[in-house]
């Protein structure tokens, strides 16, 4: 795919999940498929698709299930940013990912409130994401997370910052 083919192409609706727990920390997962991402190592938020016809805050919680085990009656919803923030994946990374068919996403990012312990967390799920995860101290986020995703990722936490 060349750049201008790529630049054609729409952004794939997405959902962002900044879970906190207890403590001020951030869940953050380790991606099965960082080498695919031409990473060793790709720390990320739990987000996820919209399908068709589904509400925001509904494939949030659906996504936190999936990636994370973690039950609905576990998290309380406290905010939602107000925009839709896109990011470009890398053109390299363009024809790997949902075949080819998006540039980048445009992510809604909610915060939830963690309000389980650790034992609730299962990433092992009927189609795992992730390696394996940690919580970890908002400034340190940022810097861990995989090259191409740092930018959004400081605007999620500046928009969320006054609620940690």
């Amino acid at each position: 795919m060349t750049p201008a083919d790529i630049e054609k192409l729409p952004y794939r609706p997405c959902v962002g999940i900044m879970l906190v727990n207890r403590d001020g920390k951030l869940f953050v997962g380790q991606r099965l498929d960082a080498p695919k991402l031409g990473t060793k190592t790709a720390w990320q938020m739990p987000q996820g698709g919209v399908d068709a016809g589904e509400d925001p805050r509904d494939a949030a919680l659906r996504e936190l299930w999936e990636e994370t085990g973690i039950p609905q009656h576990l998290v309380e919803i406290e905010a939602e940013l107000p925009d839709w923030l896109p990011y470009d994946l890398p053109h390299d990374i363009v024809p790997k990912i949902w075949k080819g068919r998006f540039k980048g996403q445009k992510q809604r990012w909610f915060l939830l409130r963690f309000l389980g312990d650790d034992s609730a967390v299962n990433i092992a799920t009927d189609h795992p994401e992730f390696s394996q995860w940690a919580w970890m101290d908002p400034d340190e986020v940022v810097e861990n997370i995989v090259p191409f995703k740092r930018a959004i990722y400081a605007q999620v936490l500046a928009g969320f910052k006054p609620r940690l």
